[in-house]
């Protein structure tokens, strides 16, 4: 591939959506920046093509350097020598040629030499980088977490820090530990006030930090003695070159060999303050996840989109019985499946990216100045949308990247066994997006209040009301009797009044509101743009239609006397 963007006619049709004219209209606040800045677009058009001209540069980089260098970086990975992390060779020769681009910071104020892009167009660019290695985009991506320091770190912080970022250093969020993974509430790393120095001191261990020994890194420690959950939790700010934080290993992981998964050991490390104490693991994590987890489904789609390329080209390429395998229904089905997967879970995320763009962007005008009523209605909006498809976003792609790597892999045959073989490799950097940044498990516990409180319902039946094509019309009314089977489900759950039955049937009834709210938007796809998505809307329907069927089938007939059944 000569260009991971110019390529992927999809990611163009993403980037044109009718809500980014509002989207940049609060991001540039009315284009404010051109008096000040050569380079600040002049209106609406003007920033779709500054998007669209980086789009391309990050997808000339990626096929020329990063994809370039994935199989030698999987390979050599990086290497651990006296508490320091040397990135493999190849990884260097990605960071340069982003920094070299101007490629970090993006999303930050031109003012700390940022591009001031919104999320949605920044998402592509990690979406682009993960689908060469996703390894690799683990590093670059996580320039993300300045979003947390840049919304609840104070203005000295913000002109100290970020201008690092955007000239190239690296970040990473401190956060589990050897007995805090998913529950963070039980984090201990100790954060003690030094009142003769007037800083924080940190002491103790984070383990599975990813880009554990990065230039500045944002750790959740507890500052209130005594406390033992969520309330004694700060989120603290830590620069490597203060020193007292050593990796004491690298951990051997089954893919994404290129990101260094480190133990790191904090020996009085000195530190400070991000936000208010206290409010570390209840507000600012929450919005550093929430982040992440949209990294992690675009890594995810990234991903999904490099298994379609790979079993795409080796099934025309493969001959068998005097024929191309791509021949065989069998193979036919696969392919159409995973690129149908694809497209649905790609339009959820960047759905998902548009609704944070627009409450984010409010959330920092308000920053400046009192929103009007309409701004703050709007805020509030988009914020429950953001929230309630996150999870959905993360969850679904995650699952579908480790569905169609596997299925990439089958396409090849003994082939795909071979370590030879790109697609093995994909495969295995796969397998963890459905692990970290939260389990498909807790997607499904962030998720489960918005089917019991019935925003998903609300939201679907008002894509329903959302004008289609005559030749999708038909798949439509097959999504409507879907959701209708999904409301029916959902009722029964709640009616029951027991919580181990709803605990059971969360991931049931979280996945038939992802499929329904997935086949609503591949059907708008269809409708805007059918010569890239009417293929993909009738095999999505058709698959979203039968999972569907399956969910109802298991919820509708459930007893509880069968509960039991589940205990262990």
């Amino acid at each position: 591939m000569d260009n991971f963007y110019t390529e992927i006619p999809e990611l163009r049709y993403h980037l044109n959506n009718p809500l980014m004219e509002r989207i940049c209209e609060l991001k540039e606040r009315n284009y404010r920046d051109k008096e000040e800045y050569d380079y600040a677009p002049q209106d609406y058009a003007d920033a779709i093509d500054s998007y669209d001209k980086v789009l391309e540069i990050t997808g000339e980089i990626t096929a020329e350097v990063i994809a370039a260098n994935a199989e030698s970086v999987d390979q050599e990975g990086p290497h651990h020598a006296d508490g320091r992390v040397e990135y493999a060779s190849g990884t260097k020769q990605n960071l340069d040629a982003m920094v070299k681009a101007g490629l970090n910071g993006m999303t930050m104020p031109r003012r700390f030499g940022g591009l001031n892009f919104p999320i949605t167009p920044y998402t592509m660019c990690a979406e682009i980088v993960a689908a060469a290695d996703a390894g690799f985009g683990n590093i670059w991506s996580l320039q993300d977490c300045i979003e947390t320091l840049y919304e609840f770190g104070n203005e000295d912080q913000h002109s100290r820090f970020i201008p690092r970022i955007c000239a190239g250093e690296t970040m990473s969020m401190d956060l589990t530990e050897p007995d805090a993974g998913s529950d963070l509430q039980s984090v201990m790393l100790k954060a003690t006030y030094d009142e003769a120095n007037n800083c924080w001191r940190l002491n103790g261990v984070k383990r599975f930090i990813t880009n554990g020994d990065a230039n500045l890194h944002l750790v959740l420690a507890r500052s209130e003695e005594g406390t033992r959950d969520g309330r004694g939790l700060s989120m603290f700010i830590y620069d490597k070159r203060d020193g007292g934080v050593d990796v004491r290993r690298i951990e051997n992981k089954l893919g994404i060999h290129g990101s260094p998964t480190c133990e790191l050991v904090y020996k009085n490390a000195r530190a400070e303050l991000c936000g208010d104490r206290k409010l570390g693991l209840i507000k600012y994590v929450m919005a550093l996840m929430n982040g992440a987890r949209l990294g992690i489904a675009a890594q995810s789609v990234g991903l999904s989109q490099a298994a379609y390329n790979e079993a795409m080209a080796y099934a025309k390429d493969r001959r068998q019985f005097g024929k191309a395998i791509i021949e065989f229904p069998a193979v036919a089905d696969m392919l159409s499946t995973i690129k149908a997967k694809l497209d649905a879970g790609r339009a959820l995320l960047y759905q998902t990216a548009r609704y944070v763009d627009i409450y984010k962007a409010l959330d920092d005008i308000a920053r400046e100045r009192k929103l009007t009523p309409e701004e703050r209605q709007e805020q509030k909006k988009y914020a429950k949308l953001a929230d309630s498809f996150t999870p959905l976003a993360k969850g679904m792609n995650s699952e579908y990247a480790n569905q169609n790597t596997y299925d990439c892999i089958q396409v090849h045959g003994g082939s795909g066994f071979m370590m030879e073989y790109a697609c093995q490799r994909i495969y295995r950097d796969a397998r963890i997006t459905s692990i970290y940044e939260g389990t498909t498990q807790l997607q499904v516990v962030a998720a489960i209040r918005y089917v019991t409180n019935g925003s998903y319902l609300a939201t679907l039946r008002d894509f329903e009301n959302v004008p289609c094509s005559d030749e999708m019309k038909p798949l439509l009314e097959r999504v409507k009797a879907m959701t209708d089977k999904f409301e029916a489900c959902t009722n029964l759950v709640k009616e029951a009044q027991n919580q181990d039955l709803h605990d059971l049937m969360a991931r049931h009834l979280y996945e038939m509101a992802a499929v329904c709210v997935m086949s609503h938007l591949i059907i708008q796809d269809a409708t805007r743009a059918p010569e890239l998505f009417a293929q993909s809307a009738k095999v999505y329907v058709n698959y979203a239609e039968a999972e569907t069927e399956k969910h109802n089938t298991f919820v509708s007939r459930f007893h509880t006397d069968e509960l039991a059944c589940y205990r262990k």
